[in-house]
């Protein structure tokens, strides 16, 4: 085997899918490229990495709502074109041509082009580790999409994509004890 740069390590275990994380700060809607993500449990805890670098944290900080939608690959170009610019000097959703769509628990918004959305209150800020803990209230999937596969970021400028989808509930389920 060779040897890989201890500071590449994280590319080996990059969690997925890139998301895209709107907020809406009282006065106008904003929407960053989000590649660190994380599933905190079986319920709708989640946790993103942002601090005061992303001009939507402020926002976060402020409104403590947001929602996480997740684009597919059809997306990648507008998916890393809003992660290169700043809400601060554009309006994202006008220069990319996203589709606002209402939530239905927060004041930030779904993008039309989206797969999924899940709509988020923040519950915890970790400084030390720019950590941001989520709570889902409300989550939303466009059944008729056609592209559903989703972008993965390795963290170094390159992307997989999901693949074929392996069923294993049944072999899963006949493992698991009773009750569970």
């Amino acid at each position: 085997m060779d040897d890989l740069p201890i500071s590449k390590a994280f590319t080996l275990l990059e969690p997925g899918p890139v998301v895209l994380v709107t907020t809406h700060d009282r006065h106008r809607d904003n929407v960053m490229t989000i590649s660190w993500t994380m599933v905190l449990d079986f319920s709708a805890s989640f946790a993103i990495t942002t601090g005061p670098w992303n001009y939507s944290f402020a926002a976060l900080q402020r409104t403590k709502e947001c929602v996480i939608a997740i684009p597919t690959v059809d997306m990648i170009d507008t998916v890393v074109g809003i992660g290169t610019c700043s809400g601060q000097d554009i309006d994202k959703f006008a220069t990319f041509g996203l589709m606002r769509e209402q939530a239905h628990r927060v004041r930030a918004p779904l993008i039309g082009q989206c797969l999924a959305h899940i709509e988020c209150r923040v519950v915890d800020f970790i400084e030390r580790y720019s950590i941001v803990v989520l709570e889902g209230v409300a989550a939303h999937m466009d059944a008729a999409r056609q592209e559903r596969r989703t972008i993965h970021a390795i963290g170094d400028g390159t992307f997989v994509v999901d693949g074929q989808r392996i069923d294993r509930r049944e072999m899963m389920r006949s493992k698991l004890p009773d009750g569970v």
